[in-house]
């Protein structure tokens, strides 16, 4: 056995070292990046780091012929003689000459467009030859930090970790891995990772994976945050102008054109940039393209330049993508943030077709052990070496991880962040033991108080214990919240308890109790910030509250894949309440409504009397096509956009102090989202329900709609709102039915229309619509841009909203919509 192990560590060491090493550079001995090195007639290759080194890992073999590829230099076979493993071979590559004397050119043609029509023709022909294949797959990512600030929003952001210097400069993100994956086109993929790897962490796992990186430029559109718009799709014309930049022939005497890809329109998601197109084939031979932020909706973003490198192998004739690079710039407040990821595919084996069961819902597996490879197995599997500044950083952070793991660092560092000052009963304080991962927190006092006419000012805080298991993701937290009114001079008081038991079916054990103060609508369509600011400044105090003081517990989990359930119960005493004070900051002639929904008007009746009442609730989701990504610490659900989500729910009100509080309530919903291309997301939200015996019962448990009377929204879409709807007018305790719909263009229109393209926003409209017996049916319809704002800063929406009932116009309004509201609720 001995002698086994040891010929299996000389053999295994021996393959250590079959690599063929070396430097690429150009004629002035600069480094090249991104280099395509391949063996000629395989897909076995690799890439060069930043630093123009590279490692390619070959089979023992005498005479290797390797392919060296780089755009825009000439492409270089050199044959090697390899007598020794490691064997080392730089190589220096030349600029190109790009020849234009060989195109015939026409008046009335420019010779760019005949090539594009080519290419758009044979795009089908072409990607079918790639359609299906097994693959190794390799990743690395990397995201560096420049110049970040001590603090943001008086909040001290740290090192991170030890991976920022003084400066606030340094690597923030550092990770590889290695993978095998099985493709079909469109969309069946399934990925295993052999390895992961993330600097600092020896524990993580990287998300660098496959899934994330298929940019198909045969396709029509590639998915960013929007859809982009291919150079050689079916409309492309439509979208670009083209120049022929030059002619060269490679290795094998296929002339190669170098096409230039131009916007027509600067604000439409469009590349701009290179296009390499392969005569009489018309198959892709490179890309070399740059994206603008502003061009796909991420203000952020500068700038994110996509690269992409080709080998044809003779035996079946398939040029297919063997490395890709993906570069970005973005930043905001003087920070700055760059970041690049290197993909490599290699043993490529394309296939006719695949077995039924090949693919399954599961995308992406991690083999046992990943994360724990060690430094000789990275050492050969690695296509593209470090860079130094990469070797250095996982030296270094692997070396802080160690200290700062260790119990005398843990200690100290809690010692430090533990310090108690008086100053912190009002600012809130912590107090953690890191070595076993828990934590005691107390919220404080001095946070910004809400305002409504019951409480008058009221302020919360909180106190609570968590203890986390990083390594499967579960936690348990329980703790007390105390919330005081002062125009009421009443505290109440709630506690919870919440369980992670299992991240893989994602279950959750719940429970709460106390005192509070509850909206009618426990969807909260008003937020309490809102409120506070509608009722002080303009005594609009739309929020109706009632007291709850319950017990109650929850139990949810995923039953199998795609099918997600909850069950709770509920025991509550409902209590009304009036208005307490008529506090404002600025004085107007209105009078404050009363804190009766059915009846603002009323201030000595309330809209409900004390009652009790249990409560049973059992709800599904079910996402159609789900598929996940199983992790060693979880399950991650990836939704199937090919499919809508389906929610059902039974209520049932049993156990009240009088027989009319009792009822039975059944709901669905159905929501759906669909990509159109270029030509934006279309959303719709359907909800559906009918109440059975509940003729008399409580107004707290009718079914209210998400109104707005204060014009303005903090939310990002309008799927479960309507904009006009007085809160409570419709709420019923019989059936409804429910519809939103959306679409946004994403630039589609407005990015074609003069002087509003300079905007860069996008068009919005909508259709609500919502149906309770005996009334005309309620609707409305908007109009509206969203990305609204200044310069990085796009967080504005605006609607234009005119509302019906049947078809006799109600009224009309605008909607402000404001994402950064959502931070002070």
């Amino acid at each position: 056995m001995k002698k086994l192990i040891l010929l299996l560590s000389c053999l295994y060491s021996f393959y250590c070292f079959s690599q063929i090493r070396g430097t690429v550079t150009d004629e002035g001995g600069l480094p090249l990046p991104f280099v395509n090195i391949y063996i000629e007639n395989t897909y076995i290759g690799t890439t060069s780091n930043e630093k123009g080194q590279y490692e390619l890992n070959i089979q023992n073999r005498e005479q290797v012929a390797v392919i060296y590829q780089y755009l825009g230099y000439k492409t270089q076979k050199h044959i090697l003689q390899i007598n020794q493993f490691p064997h080392y071979f730089d190589v220096r590559l030349k600029e190109e000459n790009y020849n234009l004397q060989e195109v015939v050119l026409s008046s009335t043609e420019n010779p760019a467009n005949g090539i594009i029509r080519n290419a758009i023709a044979n795009r089908k022909q072409n990607s079918m030859k790639t359609a299906r294949f097994t693959a190794d797959f390799y990743s690395r990512g990397i995201f560096r930090l420049k110049n970040a600030p001590k603090k943001i929003l008086g909040q001290e952001i740290g090192d991170f970790d030890g991976a920022l210097d003084s400066t606030g400069t340094g690597i923030l993100y550092l990770s590889e891995t290695v993978s095998k994956i099985i493709f079909e086109k469109p969309n069946n993929l399934n990925e295993k990772i052999i390895a992961s790897k993330i600097s600092g962490r020896d524990n993580g796992f990287s998300y660098n994976t496959a899934r994330a990186t298929i940019y198909d430029f045969y396709d029509n559109t590639i998915q960013f945050s929007i859809s982009m718009i291919s150079p050689i799709a079916e409309n492309a014309f439509s979208y670009y102008k083209y120049s022929l930049d030059g002619t060269f022939y490679d290795e094998r005497n296929n002339l190669i054109n170098k096409i230039k890809v131009i916007p027509r329109r600067d604000t439409e998601p469009v590349f701009e940039g290179y296009i390499y197109i392969i005569e009489d084939s018309w198959a892709i031979y490179g890309i070399d393209l740059d994206i603008k932020g502003y061009r796909m909706k991420e203000e952020f973003l500068d700038v994110m330049k996509l690269k992409q490198n080709f080998s044809y192998n003779e035996t079946n004739q398939i040029w297919a993508k063997n490395s890709q690079s993906l570069e970005f710039e973005a930043g905001a407040f003087g920070i700055k943030f760059t970041g690049k990821f290197t993909h490599v595919y290699s043993n490529y084996d394309f296939k006719q077709d695949f077995d039924k069961k090949t693919f399954s819902k599961e995308v992406l597996s991690f083999e046992e052990n990943a994360n724990k490879k060690d430094s000789t197995y990275w050492n050969v599997m690695r296509p593209v070496p470090l860079t130094e500044e990469e070797n250095s950083d996982y030296i270094r952070k692997d070396s802080i991880q160690l200290v700062r793991k260790s119990k005398p660092y843990l200690d100290s560092i809690d010692k430090k962040n533990n310090r108690f000052k008086i100053v912190k009963i009002l600012t809130g304080y912590s107090y953690q033991n890191s070595e076993k991962n828990w934590r005691l927190n107390y919220g404080g006092f001095l946070k910004m108080p809400n305002f409504n006419t019951v409480q008058g000012w009221n302020l919360s805080t909180d106190l609570s214990y968590t203890k986390r298991n990083d390594d499967d993701r579960k936690y348990t937290t329980f703790g007390t919240r105390f919330n005081y009114g002062f125009a009421e001079e009443k505290l109440r008081v709630t506690g919870f308890f919440s369980s992670r038991l299992n991240a893989k079916t994602n279950s959750f054990l719940n429970f709460s109790g106390g005192s509070q103060v509850v909206q009618f609508n426990q969807n909260q369509p008003i937020s309490p910030f809102l409120n506070s600011m509608a009722t002080l400044f303009f005594k609009e105090n739309y929020m109706k509250l009632f007291e709850k003081n319950y017990v109650s517990a929850s139990y949810s989990q995923e039953v199998i894949n795609g099918l997600y359930a909850s069950a709770s119960l509920e025991y509550a005493e409902r209590k009304p309440l009036f208005n307490n004070t008529d506090y404002v900051l600025i004085k107007n002639n209105k009078e404050y409504l009363s804190n009766n929904p059915l009846d603002p008007t009323d201030f000595v009746n309330a809209g409900i009397e004390k009652h009790n009442l249990m409560k049973f609730n059992l709800n599904t989701r079910i996402n159609f096509g789900q598929k996940y990504i199983s992790r060693p610490d979880g399950k991650i659900n990836i939704a199937n956009n090919d499919y809508p989500t389906l929610f059902l729910g039974y209520e049932k009100g049993f156990a009240g102090n009088e027989s009319n509080y009792n009822y039975d309530f059944v709901a669905g919903r159905i929501s759906y989202e669909k990509s159109l291309g270029n030509k934006g997301t279309f959303a719709i939200n359907l909800k559906g329900g009918k109440f059975f015996n509940a003729e008399e019962i409580s107004f707290v448990d009718y079914r209210h709609f998400n109104g707005n009377q204060i014009n303005v929204s903090a939310e990002n879409r309008y799927l479960n709102n309507f904009n006009l709807l007085p809160y409570y007018s419709r709420s019923t305790n019989d059936s409804y039915m429910e519809t939103h719909i959306e679409h946004n263009f994403d630039g589609f229109i407005m990015n074609k229309i003069p002087l509003f393209n300079k905007l860069k926003s996008t068009l919005i409209i909508g259709y609500h619509q919502l149906a309770i017996p005996d009334v005309k049916p309620y609707q409305e319809f908007s109009v509206g841009l969203d990305k609204l704002g200044f310069g990085k800063f796009k967080l504005l929406r605006l609607d234009y909203v005119r509302s019906y009932n049947g078809s006799q116009f109600v009224g009309d309004g605008f909607m402000f919509g404001l994402q950064l509201l959502s931070i002070f609720d």
